[in-house]
Formats: structure tokens, sequence, C-alpha cells
């Protein structure tokens, strides 16, 4: 609460203030983003939420309310209005000629303060990831900046799309700063900073260095079969995080070769299920080897191809080869390995890109890393344990 107070210097009695709040699963969302509704109510000001998420949700005002409201980010749990329209209007050209465009009622209020989790991106590598800067330029810029900033990183690269971008916003826009998360490896905040507005540009570098060293990765070199139980918007802005996965979202490799592919090397990546939160988006499916029928007929095709045409990345949206159970396509992933012996086989499975501290793995992973320093045995071995379904018991 202390930290969001520094909110308050400039604030004036009665002053409108939207808080652009995203799509991501923000451990304690809902809390800091009341803390950041009373620490402006306490200044007098009068806040509302608006969704600043791109075009997810389906590009529409009911579905970003709808994910909004799944994380407790609603009317009726913060008291205060939640404004969704996507409509917009172009505040200016970047030094490139790039348009830039921002929430027709975020430039209606009196300023503009976003929450957001600062972490490295799933796109690229730099000084800047997915951070307040980010949120300013895809999130209130909605669809029509989200195609705008995804077009312009084609030509320019993402950095520098996006600070060019953010730089037009901040001298147009009444951006008064931002709060920004960092969470740990456990998936839970570490550190809540508020970032003013002259110092948006530059405080993200370190910010992101913080949060690159907290990034929970598989701490393995090379795995035969990962198996996740769910991905989702909610877990990643690619379903899940290509950190973790070390697949990109404009394609990848099925060689079964390592030749010189950084760690960790996964050779078939198996995704079971959807999150809820996700609402059938079900971007970043493509970047997996099989999948279940289960997860196809819960994919919603259209807020699929809309997200993946906006970032520009359809590799994203395809159906990879989807069986109806997990043990069949445990099986077929298997014999699809140069493996003498199944027994032979490095398996993880994890819940999702984001909950890594927990992870169930193979005997012969086991034995490479069962004496390496933080990690430790949660039981003895056992089998994979299937339901009578043929599914995979959560």
């Amino acid at each position: 609460m202390e930290e969001c107070r520094k909110l308050r210097p400039g604030l004036r009695p009665g002053m409108r203030i939207a808080i652009g709040v995203g799509s991501r699963g923000i451990s304690n969302l809902a809390e800091i983003v009341g803390l950041v509704v009373e620490a402006l109510q306490q200044a007098g000001a009068k806040p509302f939420v608006i969704p600043a998420m791109g075009s997810h949700g389906g590009a529409t005002p009911e579905g970003q309310r709808e994910i909004l409201a799944g994380y407790g980010v609603s009317e009726q749990t913060l008291g205060v209005p939640v404004e969704a329209s996507l409509e917009v209007s172009e505040v200016g050209r970047t030094v490139d000629g790039k348009p830039v465009y921002c929430s027709v009622a975020a430039l209606a209020a009196d300023g503009i303060v976003l929450v957001n989790r600062v972490k490295p991106h799933t796109d690229f590598c730099g000084t800047l990831g997915s951070g307040l800067l980010k949120m300013s330029v895809v999130g209130l810029g909605k669809r029509s900046g989200a195609a705008a900033m995804h077009l312009a990183a084609t030509e320019l690269g993402h950095e520098h799309a996006i600070r060019s971008m953010a730089a037009v916003l901040l001298r147009t826009a009444p951006i008064l700063g931002g709060v920004a998360i960092l969470e740990n490896q456990f998936h839970d905040t570490a550190r809540i900073v508020v970032v003013p507005r002259d110092a948006m540009e530059t405080a993200e570098t370190a910010l992101l260095e913080e949060s690159r060293r907290l990034l929970p990765l598989l701490p393995f070199t090379e795995i035969d079969l990962l198996i996740i139980d769910r991905l989702g918007k909610n877990i990643s802005g690619t379903g899940m995080d290509t950190n973790v996965i070390n697949r990109s979202v404009n394609g990848y490799s099925t060689s079964l070769q390592r030749d010189g592919q950084a760690s960790p090397f996964i050779r078939r990546i198996f995704v079971r299920d959807l999150t809820p939160e996700t609402h059938g988006n079900a971007i970043g499916i493509g970047l997996a080897d099989l999948t279940t029928t289960r997860l196809v007929r819960a994919t919603d095709v259209r807020v699929t191809g809309v997200n993946a045409l906006t970032s520009l990345t359809p590799n994203g949206a395809k159906l990879p080869i989807a069986f109806d159970t997990d043990r069949e396509a445990i099986e077929r992933a298997l014999a699809s390995l140069p493996l003498a012996q199944w027994s032979d086989a490095r398996v993880v499975r994890i819940a999702d890109t984001l909950a890594v501290a927990t992870l169930e793995v193979s005997e012969p992973l086991w034995r490479e890393i069962q004496n390496r320093a933080g990690i430790k045995a949660a039981g003895p071995l056992r089998e994979l344990e299937f339901g009578g379904d043929g599914n995979l018991v959560d």
C-alpha cells in the first residue's frame, strides 16, 4: 500500500483516472488493482478501469470485460466503473512514420495509470520486455495499436517499435505512470514498484534484469517429452512462455538432433488442455507437437485467429496432431522418438509454464538432477497415473 501511495503526488480532487489492466494471470492482480484504486480515491480522484489488452477477448468489449472479471477485476469487486470500449484515436506518428493509437476512453481521462507485470518477452530479447511500455502501446492502443506495433516490429524490430511508439504516447496521452509488478520463481508477487511518467522510458531496463533473474526455467539440458497440462493467455501472451519451452512463435525445427540448439532442447511437447481463463483462446498451441481432441473442441477458432493475425504469428494458432486420450498421445509421442526403450525417455510434466517449481520427471532425468542444489524429491518414484478415461490424473 505504501508503494501505491506514490501515485498521489500531483493528483487533484475530482480528477478522472483510467487504470489500465491487462489479460495476464498475475498473482494478486485484483488486490493490487484494489490498492491502486484506494490510493487514487484517498487523493480525491475518481478512478475507473479500462482493459489494456490489445486484441484479446476476441477484440470485443464484452470479451475483454469478461477476462478482467475472471481475475476479480470488475465493477462489483472494485466499486468503480469498467469502461471496455475498443474505440481508439490516432495520437501521432513515430520518427519512422508509424501510426500510434490510444484508447478514446483513456484520452478523455485526466490521467492514466498502467498496471502490469514486467518480465522477459516471448517474441524478442533486449533491454525491454513485457511491461509498462508495451502495455501503453499494445494495451492502450487496443486492436489497432497492437496490429500497428507488430507490423512496425517486422520492419524495425520489436524494441525499437515499442519504444518509439511509447515515446509518442508519453508526449500526447495523460499517462501519470505505472505500477510494475515482479514475480518470483513460484509465481508469487516479489515486488511492486511505482514508476512515474518521467522514468517510464528508462526504469524498465533494470526491472527487466531483475525479472529475468527470477524467471522460472526448466533445470534440464535435454527433454524427450514435455507434458504441459494447460496453456492460456493468462499464462503467457503466447499461451506458454517461449523462454521456458525454448521454441519460437515464428516456428521451430522438428529435428530430433540437437545440433547446437540452446537448452533446454525439447524433442516433443504435448499440451493437454486450455485454462478456463483463456476463454477458448488457444494461441500458442502451434508450438506443441501433440494435443487432445478435448483441447481442440475447447478452442474458439475466431478468438484464436484474431489474436494470431493481430500479432502476426499465425504459426501459434495451428493445431498439432490430436488424440482422444492422454495415454494415446504419450504413447504416440514416445513411439516417435529414437529410444531403445521407453524407460530411457527423459520425460517432464508441468502444470503450465508459470508453474515449474514443482514438476514430475522420469527416472532417467531424476538420476541426472537428484544431487543438484536446490532440488529435492517431493515423494517416491511411481508410475504415471491414468484414470478410467485414459487421461492423466490431475
